[in-house]
């Protein structure tokens, strides 16, 4: 079977929302190191690999909102695509106490590969996808461990990250401050402007409105679990953006 660096779903939903999960697998491609980063099974299990849940949300938000959805289809350790080219953990060599040993002496011709063979494709997909609609609203779905090495637990349910773009995220966090149960973050756990990434590439160069979701990833393991938080989390979105001046 031909490798695909992605895999799109939907992609004839009428939805002015465009889905995307940039970590959304833990996939090492046969051509990286033989289909081996040199980690063990629970390294590449865990939130260092990729985002756990992240993909079952979009799924079913693609679904609720009738939207596309692109996932990625290879490890955030082999190439981070919510980076830009130029970004110096583009390619991880120590993420959160585990050294990657299949990246810790990858050249540039290792980079180059890496950046044709998945990171390119993906980000082509994407930008055909957002260019639709004129309209196109993206929607980037991420998951967060609940707690890094050395660090105190974080106490947020969900996240919401904005660069100077807030036309749409200061309502969905607004809205979702209203939910009693909530812990929510705002540029929580992270910050949410990082140059050429992919919200900066897709989003914010294009002026077209956006937000960036985050869920906690021990909330949503299990697919009974990942569909409960799309279906609260797609209302919410719908008012959210139907608060947006275009």
């Amino acid at each position: 079977m031909t490798y695909e660096p992605y895999q799109i779903i939907g992609a004839d939903r009428p939805s002015r929302w465009l889905v995307t999960c940039d970590h959304a697998a833990n996939t090492v491609p046969d051509f990286v190191n033989g289909g081996s980063l040199g980690l063990a099974a629970g390294d590449m299990n865990r939130h260092i690999a990729y985002d756990v849940g992240a993909a079952g949300v979009s799924k079913a938000l693609g679904e609720l909102l009738d939207a596309p959805v692109i996932l990625s289809n290879f490890s955030r350790l082999v190439i981070d695509p919510n980076r830009g080219e130029d970004d110096p953990t583009l390619l991880m060599r120590l993420y959160d106490g585990s050294i990657i040993p299949a990246n810790r002496h990858a050249d540039q011709a290792e980079l180059e590969k890496r950046l044709n063979r998945c990171y390119r494709p993906y980000h082509t997909a994407l930008a055909q996808l957002a260019a639709r609609r004129d309209d196109t609203v993206i929607l980037s779905i991420h998951s967060f461990t609940r707690q890094l090495q050395g660090r105190a637990p974080r106490p947020w349910q969900v996240g919401i990250l904005y660069a100077a773009d807030t036309r749409l995220s200061k309502p969905l966090i607004r809205l979702l401050n209203q939910e009693p149960d909530l812990c929510v973050g705002e540029n929580e756990p992270y910050g949410g402007h990082l140059p050429g990434d992919a919200i900066a590439r897709h989003a914010i160069a294009m002026q077209r409105h956006n937000t960036l979701v985050e869920v906690r990833n021990d909330l949503i393991e299990t697919p009974d679990q990942q569909r409960a938080w799309a279906q609260r989390l797609a209302p919410i979105l719908t008012a959210a953006l139907a608060e947006c001046v275009d």
